[in-house]
């Protein structure tokens, strides 16, 4: 059975390993993303979620406050397509615009699942970044009348 929480530090090296192993938005330098960089998203910066499955975590989410956006959304590729990812973008943004209607915005790779998921699920996409990837956003008014 699968349980969504609030994420803690000690899920850390799970997310961590998660976070290389997924398919899309690969990390081309997986040392660029440390544990101080979750303990300060998970503190200080905002808050994230996890999903669990017999102890072991197959999804997580972090929204950054003081930034507004979406730091990270993944799902384990064992486990894409079975609504994790949906359910933790709903806990997530619930979290964020009852704490603000500040716009939020994220970035994914382009002609990816995750941009047709973001597409789908009601972002707006704002264009492309520098690095090429796809920007979006979600807006209080957006969020509430979806």
């Amino acid at each position: 059975m699968m349980t969504f929480r609030e994420a803690a530090l000690t899920d850390i090296p799970q997310m961590h390993v998660l976070r290389n192993q997924v398919r899309e938005n690969i990390l081309t330098d997986p040392a660029r993303v440390t544990e101080t960089d979750y303990r300060s998203y998970l503190g200080k910066l905002g808050k994230g979620w996890v999903c669990e499955e017999a102890q072991r975590i197959v999804g997580f989410a972090i929204a950054d406050l003081k930034a507004n956006n979406v730091w990270a959304l993944f799902v384990h590729p064992e486990f894409e397509g079975k609504g994790i990812g949906k359910k933790l973008q709903d806990i997530m943004l619930s979290w964020y615009f009852s704490r603000t209607t500040d716009p939020i915005w994220l970035s994914t790779g382009a002609n990816t699942r995750a941009e047709e998921f973001y597409t789908r699920t009601g972002w707006e996409k704002l264009g492309n970044t520098r690095e090429g990837e796809v920007k979006f956003e979600m807006s209080f008014e957006n969020w509430k009348n979806r």
